[in-house]
């Protein structure tokens, strides 16, 4: 079982930045894959980033290749996705998401695990 809390949402300019962090319970965390979604007001919830239980591989959905980079600190439990050049269109509810087997772009089922989510809204 893990447990994620996330961290760092708020409201900043169009072309600034924040870093969202995802604080995770449990002794296996090192085990698993970490990842980060969005969900915009009244669309579906979509991959953002993944990275691997070693950190040794990411993956990226491409509107935000070159933007955003995702990281992990095994030691402290907590994965990390620093947002810079942000957009108006980057404006959601993003949510912290574990799994087994490797998070990215075309993964057919869904994470196993969840945390309740951090608002970034980004204005012009």
């Amino acid at each position: 079982q893990v447990q994620l809390v996330e961290s760092g949402g708020g409201l900043v300019q169009a072309g600034g930045s924040l870093r969202l962090s995802c604080a995770a319970s449990g002794r296996t965390f090192s085990s698993y894959s970490m990842g980060w979604f969005r969900q915009a007001p009244g669309k579906e919830r979509e991959f953002v980033a993944g990275i691997s239980w070693s950190g040794s591989s990411t993956d990226y959905t491409d509107s935000v290749k070159g933007r955003f980079t995702i990281s992990r600190d095994n030691a402290k439990k907590t994965v990390y996705l620093q947002m810079n050049s942000l957009k108006p269109e980057d404006t959601a509810v993003y949510y912290c998401a574990a799994n087994a087997g490797f998070i990215h772009t075309t993964m057919v089922s869904l994470p196993s695990y969840w945390g309740q989510g951090t608002q970034v809204t980004v204005s012009s």
